[in-house]
């Protein structure tokens, strides 16, 4: 039993918003809208790693699924 066409992709949707976190943290675009709300320091900081986190780990995970699903379809 193999997942359906629309889990697939749900999961191409979760690589992309983590590969959109990730790339809005390097950028430094949270940290200017963070800035632009008053938050400065440590805090914006914080945030920003805490955003880049979530990003890459999202990328991993997400990432892994879809190279396993089309590592299945690829050796069918």
């Amino acid at each position: 039993m193999g997942l359906s066409s629309s889990s697939i992709f749900g999961i191409f949707l979760g690589l992309l918003t983590g590969v959109i976190w990730l790339w809005l943290a390097i950028s430094g675009t949270i940290s200017g809208f963070l800035g632009l709300l008053g938050l400065t320091g440590i805090l914006v900081t914080i945030i920003n790693v805490l955003v880049a986190l979530v990003g890459f780990l999202a990328f991993l995970i997400f990432g892994l699924y879809v190279f396993k699903r089309a590592w299945h379809y690829s050796r069918d």
